[in-house]
């Protein structure tokens, strides 16, 4: 990153302190699920119904849940699990949108109108209902997550990539490299893919705040990963039962775990849009 792109980072993180703030949330969301889980006070599984269904507490700083397991110690190592199917089905759709489309972007003509009709056909289905469908027919394993949420996010790097490779294939340096003998695949690989790149990061970041809620959401009706494991949606679909009974912070928590990390990556997003937008230079 040049040092005139660090300095517009700079300007457009001061002049806009909520993608300041989710930016600096971010990073610590990353260091909680990196580290988090050799740093809680409790063993996440460990149960312990002597104080099971205990409120918030100096002890238990997010209460307990139906077996006493600590809820502030399960939110945490929750964090990794649910960053890393996030950011695996993210980079994975990612990979495989980004290519697929610049290729169907600079070719056009059948494999263009094939690629097209197929990502028709993928959008026309409730995107979380077609995740349910796969994950049910797969098994509810991690990795299994993992493609649904992946497949259900590929058209949208698709469409990106085949609408900004489509504009710049006409381009004049795209002419010339293919007058220096570079081949079709080596333009859309070296020259026109990474230079749809920093546009496509905005994509990113937006698409992992709804990946976290797919996966969650898929917990919740238990197609997601398999209890004891902590998980926020897990802990949701286990807290609910008791909102009627006065033990709010069995949802409260996870909630708002949730709500915090889509917030700041949706902020972030809007961050990057302003950093990475030639027109906010001038």
């Amino acid at each position: 990153m040049s040092t005139a792109t660090l300095r517009h980072a700079a300007f457009v993180l001061r002049g806009n302190p909520l993608t300041a703030i989710a930016a600096f949330a971010t990073g610590l969301l990353v260091l909680v699920a990196l580290f988090g889980p050799v740093l809680v006070p409790y063993d996440p599984i460990a149960s312990d119904v002597a104080h099971a269904l205990e409120a918030p507490s100096a002890a238990h700083w997010a209460g307990t849940d139906q077996l006493g397991r600590d809820v502030f110690s399960r939110l945490v190592v929750a964090a990794r699990l649910d960053l890393a199917i996030a950011a695996s089905a993210v980079v994975l759709s990612f990979a495989l949108g980004a290519v697929i489309g610049s290729i169907c972007g600079y070719a056009g003509g059948r494999l263009d109108r094939a690629i097209g009709r197929f990502v028709d056909v993928l959008m026309a289905f409730p995107l979380f209902v077609l995740a349910m469908a796969m994950v049910a027919a797969l098994g509810n394993r991690v990795e299994n997550i993992v493609i649904a949420t992946a497949i259900i996010n590929l058209p949208f790097y698709i469409r990106f990539a085949r609408a900004e490779v489509n504009v710049r294939r006409s381009a004049g340096w795209v002419e010339a490299a293919r007058a220096c003998g570079d081949s079709h695949l080596s333009v859309v690989l070296r020259f026109l893919l990474p230079n749809i790149l920093p546009a496509m990061a905005v994509q990113i970041s937006l698409n992992l705040g709804w990946a976290i809620l797919n996966a969650a959401g898929l917990s919740f009706i238990g197609l997601g990963v398999k209890p004891p494991t902590p998980e926020w949606g897990i802990m949701v679909a286990e807290g609910a039962r008791f909102i009627s009974t006065g033990k709010w912070w069995l949802v409260a928590f996870p909630g708002l775990a949730l709500m915090l990390c889509v917030l700041c990556f949706n902020l972030l997003g809007d961050g990057l849009r302003d950093i990475l937008d030639p027109r906010m230079r001038t």
